[in-house]
């Protein structure tokens, strides 16, 4: 009698858990719809208009390419408090090369970037391979560079810069097709960043399948997906009623791309969740942990210079007080975007809508004629409430 082996089924998609784990992995973003829906009702529909939307992206651009540096810096288990003040003395750095020197800007970016990743090194060193604690020498960081920021620019406003420089903030991305009063290239990118992102979603699928897992129920992940794609093509239909998809927009999701990928599917990553979730069980495996230590404050040093070129691009002039404060933003957005503050845990997604959770907060309030003392302490609690979360689901674990 033959045996006939019967080929492997897939497991059947069970639409109830995978419901739930959906709500846990997307409450982030409804949290963030949520606040958008109330700050739209409340401030009678300024919010989401095209014009304000495009403020919204350049005041937080910044933001979100230093927390994507943050990210790394926290997972690994420990915190950078002098992002602020990279972000000023990069900024007058650049403005004394570009307005006094008369450099030209491709050179002063690249100088600019250099020194952010020294700067990044210098205090990477003591933290990575003298064991000093990263509060406080990014703490000693913080004042430094603060002070050097006065020092270079003698605490004046020093600007403007070269319009090809102001561009890569201030600028938009050229529309070639003739749709009159809209961007059709801008509504054509995100139709192309939907279907790549179906693309990724549907082959994930199907990896999963083969590898004999239960998938994403079919309506959840045709939900999932719907939902998020209209989103899209939606905010970017809006921008293009006004003048299509700022450059920094380009420059940022190119980047949230990128560590995406490195977070999730490279060696270095891994290398960065293991080091901040165990650090004993890390050394044990192999891993030089104090590399990966000093390669976050490293990549932290680039992205905050990457972030004061922004910065200063968008203001035309570098000042006395750039970047004064941003490292609290920063930090609450990597927190709020469900990091944890013992380190190991933490998504480059979540941490790019915690930002944007500051932001609109910081725009709606703002709107509404909020004082900034309310201002601060509405925010103070906002992320009181994250580390709590974060707090109360490990103690329940």
């Amino acid at each position: 009698m033959n045996n006939v082996i019967a080929p492997p089924v897939a497991p059947k998609a069970n639409l109830f858990p995978a419901f739930k784990r959906g709500a846990r992995e997307y409450g982030l973003l409804t949290s963030l719809l949520v606040i958008v829906v109330f700050f739209q009702i409340f401030t009678d529909g300024a919010l989401l208009q095209p014009l304000n939307l495009t403020n919204l992206i350049l005041q937080n651009s910044y933001i979100v390419v230093m927390a994507l540096g943050m990210l790394m810096v926290i997972v690994c288990g420990h915190i950078d408090l002098s992002v602020g003040s990279i972000v000023g003395v990069i900024g007058s750095i650049a403005a004394v090369l570009m307005v006094q020197y008369r450099m030209d800007f491709v050179t002063v970016s690249l100088i600019c970037l250099l020194a952010g990743g020294l700067i990044g090194a210098a205090q990477g060193y003591w933290v990575a391979f003298w064991g000093m604690p990263s509060f406080i020498v990014t703490l000693g960081g913080m004042l430094v560079f603060r002070g050097a920021t006065i020092a270079i620019s003698n605490g004046q406003s020093i600007g403007p810069f070269p319009e090809h420089f102001v561009a890569l903030s201030a600028g938009f991305l050229p529309d070639p097709f003739q749709g009159g009063g809209l961007r059709i290239t801008s509504i054509l990118l995100g139709v192309l960043v939907v279907a790549s992102f179906v693309w990724v979603e549907w082959r994930a699928r199907r990896r999963t399948i083969k590898a004999g897992t239960a998938p994403v129920a079919m309506p959840l992940f045709l939900l999932k997906n719907g939902v998020l794609g209209a989103l899209i093509i939606g905010f970017c239909y809006l921008l293009a009623t006004y003048r299509g998809l700022p450059a920094v927009l380009v420059i940022m999701c190119l980047l949230i791309g990128l560590y995406t990928f490195i977070m999730n599917r490279t060696v270095i990553g891994r290398w960065v969740y293991a080091v901040g979730g165990n650090l004993k069980a890390a050394k044990l495996s192999g891993i030089n942990t104090a590399r990966v230590t000093f390669f976050t404050f490293v990549n932290m040093g680039v992205l905050a210079a990457v972030a004061g070129l922004i910065f200063v691009a968008r203001l035309n002039s570098a000042t006395p007080r750039a970047g004064s404060g941003f490292e609290l933003d920063v930090i609450a957005a990597v927190f709020i975007g469900g990091a944890s503050a013992s380190g190991g845990v933490g998504k480059v997604i979540g941490v790019v809508i915690g930002a944007f959770i500051m932001g609109v907060l910081n725009n709606g309030m703002s709107i509404m004629g909020i004082g900034v003392d309310y201002q601060q302490m509405i925010k103070g609690a906002v992320l009181l409430s994250a580390v709590f979360v974060d707090v109360y689901q490990k103690n329940r674990a």
